[in-house]
This record gives C-alpha cells, sequence and structure tokens, in this order.
C-alpha cells in the first residue's frame, strides 16, 4: 500500500489545499493529512478546530470521490511524522516560485534525515494558485467574502471567529 503524507497547518484549510487534496489521492492508496502543531505560527484556530475541519473536508471529498483519507495532527519533525504514519511519499502543493525556494530547502534536509522517502510537489491550478490561508484570514478579518477561497463551513467558522 502506496501512503502519502500532505502537510500544513490548515488554519484554515482552503480549496486550494482540496485540490491537492483530491489530486494527491490518485497518486497513493491512503492519503495522511498531517495537521501540524506549529509553535512559531500564532494560528487563528485550535488545533482541535482546525483538525475538525480538515476531516469534515476531506469526508466530503471520499464520500464524492472515494479513496481514503486520515487527518493525523503531528508536532514533530515532518520526517519523523512521516515515519510514524507509514509515508514513503510527502506531498507539497507548489503555488509559485517563492514556495518553490523554500520547498527546495525543505526537501534537501527531509533527504539528509531519510533518502527512502520521496517529496513528490504538486502546482496548484491555475484558479487556486493565489489562494493562501494567511490571505484568506486577513480577508475575513476585514469582513470581505471568502466564499471563492473556501468551502461554506469554513467561511461561516471564519464569520464566526471575527464576529467575536
Amino acid at each position: 500500500m502506496r501512503i502519502g503524507l500532505y502537510p500544513g497547518t490548515f488554519d484554515p484549510i482552503t480549496l486550494g489545499h482540496q485540490d491537492i487534496i483530491q489530486r494527491a489521492l490518485e497518486l497513493v492508496d491512503r492519503l495522511v493529512i498531517g495537521v501540524a502543531i506549529n509553535r512559531d505560527k500564532s494560528p487563528l484556530f485550535a488545533l482541535e478546530d482546525r483538525v475538525a475541519m480538515v476531516r469534515e473536508e476531506c469526508d466530503r471529498i471520499v464520500a464524492k470521490r472515494g479513496g481514503e483519507i486520515v487527518v493525523h495532527p503531528f508536532e514533530n519533525l515532518l520526517i519523523d511524522c512521516a515515519r510514524d504514519v507509514g509515508a514513503t511519499v510527502i506531498v507539497r502543493g507548489l503555488r509559485a516560485v517563492a514556495d518553490f525556494e523554500y520547498e527546495f530547502q525543505m526537501v534537501g534536509m527531509n533527504r539528509a534525515m531519510d533518502d527512502s522517502i520521496e517529496t513528490v510537489f504538486l502546482m496548484a491550478d491555475a484558479r487556486r494558485q493565489a489562494i493562501a490561508s494567511k490571505l484568506v484570514k486577513e480577508i475575513a478579518r476585514l469582513g470581505g467574502d471568502v466564499s471563492k477561497f473556501v468551502s461554506p463551513t469554513v467561511r461561516d467558522a471564519l464569520v464566526g471567529r471575527f464576529a467575536r
């Protein structure tokens, strides 16, 4: 069984993330969505909320397309998380050249720690390339409409968070 790991903070999960998830499902038998606990970031949503949102969106994807998705929170090194879940492939989404520079460095470090785990890059769909969780949160915080960037469930969570 080929297991892939798609890691991220998913704060919140966007339509861009969902595009990568759907396409990654075509490459692996099981896709683990690693929801990162990153102490260097101050997430808008608590880990439990992010996991719940990711799980809900992934359940919709599986119901529509099939496949197997597991949502797995993690706080350790990405390469250790990949080993923990039995992944042989790490899936990363790329939007622009700036993403590539960071990801290129990450791949080098991960391969130095474990060269048996490959990293596969999927380019964001052209319609989704501009979507970034950080920008979605900013639009929502300022009262803008984020419905082109996130699902209705996530939109409602954002509206609820900023209505407080």
